[in-house]
């Protein structure tokens, strides 16, 4: 029976289906830009994170110039929660829900191929 347990409790993947990906949502900032300290209960609300996982839809379709790893901005909205464990800030995002990809000078020399 251990060996259940153990193959059990292996490591799990949230796998993104269809026109969407998996975004590690940046943290809520608690220090304004001038210094200002808020309260636990206040939070200045935030949508950017990278991205961890992208659909197979969203890989092989060339219109969607978005990569693993890229930082984003996105519209929390219809954001899916993955309650994955307690610390991460796991979401399921459509992809017309991306709205910006930061790049540094460079980067688009990988968007041609």
């Amino acid at each position: 029976m251990a060996e259940k347990g153990t193959s059990k409790r292996a490591l799990e993947v949230v796998e993104p289906v269809g026109k969407r990906v998996l975004i590690r949502k940046d943290l809520d900032r608690k220090i304004t830009k001038v210094g200002i300290h808020l309260p636990d209960k206040i939070e200045i609300p935030t949508i950017t994170g990278r991205v961890v996982a992208i659909s197979a839809v969203i890989e092989k379709d060339e219109a969607y110039p978005i990569k693993q790893y890229d930082r984003v901005l996105f519209n929390p909205r219809g954001a899916v929660p993955v309650d994955f464990e307690g610390d991460n800030r796991l979401f399921v995002v459509n992809i017309e829900d991306v709205v910006a990809i930061f790049r540094r000078p460079g980067d688009e020399d990988t968007e041609g191929g």
